[in-house]
């Protein structure tokens, strides 16, 4: 008989696995999906259109608070954990709950879920949220684009909209976000690519994502999401590091796995105040992974105005994922609000309104800062409204997106942007020149 199976998830990695794994095999019977992390994103359903002949009624999403009630009731045989940057106690925690209800718990591996591609891959994952691996993906891109090779972004999914319209889209201006109705996260991790003159790929369905990137690419570049590792298989495997959450890479999944996976590690975020801190990471690379190669980087962070900023009472804004499940307390616009001067940081707070206030109570770290969050229209509105109501002087955004293409601020608004710089010798610069040579890349085939 099939297995009956629940696979655990975040509208991401959980699809994906469902594809590459379960999809038209009849030895497993996928009975629910549950979803976590994501607000909004259970009560649908994975659509017949995506989940293949076996379920002509599509696969429904439950809450996770019902995973106990789920495996008894639907009579589950096994549970797939499929979502990224928890810590290994929380994934263990998950794996008694389904072992008490006399379920099989199971984690799927590279080798089972990764894509082959004809053309070569670099990926670029990390071991938390927030580490800043889209810059480093940014700086590579450039550098190929310098040698005069076509370079496509894959970018780890984010379906939180309509499933049957996300299975497979492409993104080459500013304008197809408000196409495909992007929230404010797709954002963050889109605009800067396609501000930089590359295409970005994603969807639910990644063997047709990937090869509607090889028609546009010489190389792909796997631009990952949270600390999930690539759904590719990679010529170069790159993994970044935050000097500033330095024993993280042992503590959390499944960023341990692409610490030990990685040709390369960037420590990033490398400055006077971290370097004890990058120091730690890579004693622990070279316990784990010492064929691995070490290179240091840190975010240059940079704002238009500082005078604007200097001396006033400013509102902080962060990338939300970053902040929220990251667990970081800051960002790059509290770095900037800080060196430019800023005379208050002030408390968001007290001015949050609806699912805004709600991320507060979930994520009570947060104190001077505010999490970019817009996973819905009505999130959108409520960060609107939040920001309206602050008693301020300025904002200072550090998302990577511009708040402005999408909501009116009636403040003065300062936009920050962060780069990668390296710090040292290696550098990512030498390590990509290297790929382009060993690749035979440095003319780009035209008509290819």
């Amino acid at each position: 008989m099939a297995r009956r199976v629940i696979i655990m998830g975040a509208a991401g990695r959980d699809f994906h696995n469902f594809n590459t794994v379960y999809r038209d095999n009849p030895d497993y019977t996928v009975v629910a999906f549950t979803a976590h992390q994501i607000p909004g994103i259970e009560g649908r359903r994975y659509p017949r259109e995506l989940a293949g002949r076996l379920y002509p009624e599509g696969i429904p999403i439950y809450p996770e608070g019902e995973l106990l009630n789920l495996i008894k009731s639907r009579r589950a045989d096994e549970v797939v954990f499929s979502y990224s940057d928890v810590s290994h106690e929380y994934v263990m925690h998950r794996a008694s709950e389904a072992l008490s209800a006399c379920a099989d718990f199971r984690l799927l591996g590279p080798d089972s879920t990764m894509l082959v591609s004809s053309k070569p891959v670099i990926s670029v994952c990390a071991v938390r949220t927030g580490a800043g691996k889209s810059p480093v993906a940014r700086r590579i891109a450039r550098l190929l684009k310098a040698g005069g090779i076509r370079v496509a972004i894959m970018r780890h999914p984010m379906p939180y909209g309509i499933l049957e319209k996300q299975a497979c889209q492409k993104f080459e201006t500013l304008a197809d976000l408000d196409r495909h109705e992007a929230t404010i996260e797709e954002r963050e991790d889109y605009e800067p690519h396609l501000r930089n003159g590359f295409p970005v790929y994603a969807g639910v369905d990644y063997e047709c994502v990937l090869r509607e990137a090889e028609k546009a690419a010489d190389v792909i570049v796997w631009d990952g999401g949270n600390n999930d590792y690539s759904f590719l298989k990679s010529d170069l495997y790159i993994t970044v590091a935050d000097a500033y959450r330095p024993g993280h890479g042992l503590l959390y999944h499944p960023g341990e796995v692409n610490l030990r996976m990685a040709d390369v590690v960037v420590v990033n975020k490398v400055d006077p105040a971290s370097e004890e801190n990058a120091g730690v990471i890579e004693e622990n690379v070279r316990r784990l992974n010492p064929h691995a190669r070490l290179i240091r980087a840190r975010l240059k962070v940079s704002v238009e105005d500082p005078a604007g900023i200097s001396g006033k009472r400013v509102l902080v804004i962060e990338d939300g994922p970053t902040v929220t499940h990251g667990g970081m307390g800051f960002g790059a616009a509290y770095i900037a609000a800080k060196e430019s001067g800023a005379g208050e940081l002030i408390d968001p707070r007290k001015y949050a309104v609806g699912t805004v206030a709600e991320v507060f109570k979930e994520y009570p770290h947060l104190k001077e800062v505010l999490p970019a969050v817009g996973y819905s229209e009505r999130q959108v509105a409520d960060l609107q409204e939040t920001i309206r109501r602050a008693d301020c002087e300025a904002v200072v955004s550090g998302t990577p997106m511009s708040l402005l293409r999408i909501m009116k601020i009636d403040k003065p608004f300062h936009q920050v942007g962060y780069e990668m710089e390296g710090v040292g010798e290696p550098t990512i610069d030498e390590i990509i020149k290297s790929f382009i040579r060993e690749k035979g890349l440095g003319v780009r085939r035209i008509g290819a």
